[in-house]
């Protein structure tokens, strides 16, 4: 919709989910989330928004336990909703993936010697947007970490910019978590990391882990955490306790202008419209110039109370 002095549509929009947890043979997370569900319900979500976003990205934590068949299934339920968007979908790795099954499962690759030898760094182009999957895990642990070679790699990408900047996507949010506990999990070499990104066309970073949304700023680039699809943590549990919940399901719908990017939290657990303005009210407003726009949409009505 064209709005006075407002960008009307943006360049980009990327779906961003995380943090899916998936298990064999459909099993429920904790043996009560169906994750394969939440997935399904997040993606009819950004079907029914009408949105066609150039990329999904899904920030790792694909599996819990590593599982060709959690793989699979997930494929199975995102790759052709992708294409039937005209999305790229961009898997990133999680702390609770494995690289092995990860490499082979998503990408037909199997890895020429150990784990911790072969990260799963990979860089997509998405009409200019580039897209960089950066693996923060470290095979058989839950923190995160970015290795010298990773760095050496990821200043080299960054060096030539992109024509419309880059996104960067790990697992691991370079931000700090009121949660005390998840901190011992953060990603470490943070400042390495900051010395590598500073001053490059990275525009926004993307991750997941702490299974809520939130945000932040690192080094100068705003940082998007995307609430998992499986399970919330519950920020309001006491101090010294890690609980997950049932509940507020998200993902993020960013959105990439010229100028600035935007990052909008989705629920993905279904919900009840209370009211708001329907296609046709939009389409009349869509046909007026910008300042009658303004005074239908924008004026105060008197309230019955005033008279």
């Amino acid at each position: 919709m064209t709005s006075a002095g407002l960008a009307p549509i943006p360049d980009f929009t990327v779906a961003h989910l995380s943090d899916t947890h998936f298990l064999a043979d459909a099993a429920r997370w904790g043996g009560v989330i169906d994750t394969d569900a939440q997935v399904v319900s997040a993606l009819r979500q950004l079907e029914r928004s009408g949105r066609r976003p150039d990329a999904i990205v899904v920030t790792g934590d694909l599996t819990d336990l590593g599982e060709p068949d959690a793989y699979a299934r997930l494929r199975a339920l995102v790759e052709p909703v992708a294409a039937e968007l005209g999305a790229q979908v961009v898997w990133v790795m999680g702390n609770h993936d494995e690289r092995e099954v990860y490499s082979r499962e998503l990408f037909d690759l199997d890895l020429a010697g150990p784990a911790e030898d072969h990260p799963q760094d990979r860089v997509y182009d998405v009409g200019g947007l580039r897209i960089v999957a950066f693996d923060s895990t470290v095979p058989g642990y839950h923190h995160g970490d970015i290795s010298p070679r990773q760095l050496e790699w990821l200043a080299g990408v960054l060096a030539d910019p992109a024509p419309h900047g880059t996104l960067l996507a790990l697992h691991h949010p370079p931000l700090a978590t009121p949660l005390e506990l998840m901190n011992i999990l953060q990603l470490q070499h943070q400042a390495e990391l900051a010395r590598v990104v500073e001053g490059t066309d990275v525009r926004a970073i993307l991750a997941g882990h702490f299974h809520y949304s939130t945000f932040g700023l690192f080094a100068g680039v705003p940082v998007s955490v995307a609430s998992a699809t499986c399970t919330t943590m519950d920020l309001g549990a006491p101090r010294d306790e890690l609980r997950q919940i049932d509940a507020l399901r998200s993902f993020s719908l960013v959105h990439v202008y010229p100028d600035g990017i935007t990052h909008s939290t989705v629920p993905v657990d279904e919900y009840a419209p209370l009211g708001g303005f329907d296609a046709d009210v939009l389409a009349r407003l869509e046909a007026m110039p910008p300042d009658e726009q303004l005074e239908a949409f924008s004026r105060k009505r008197p309230s019955p109370e005033a008279d």
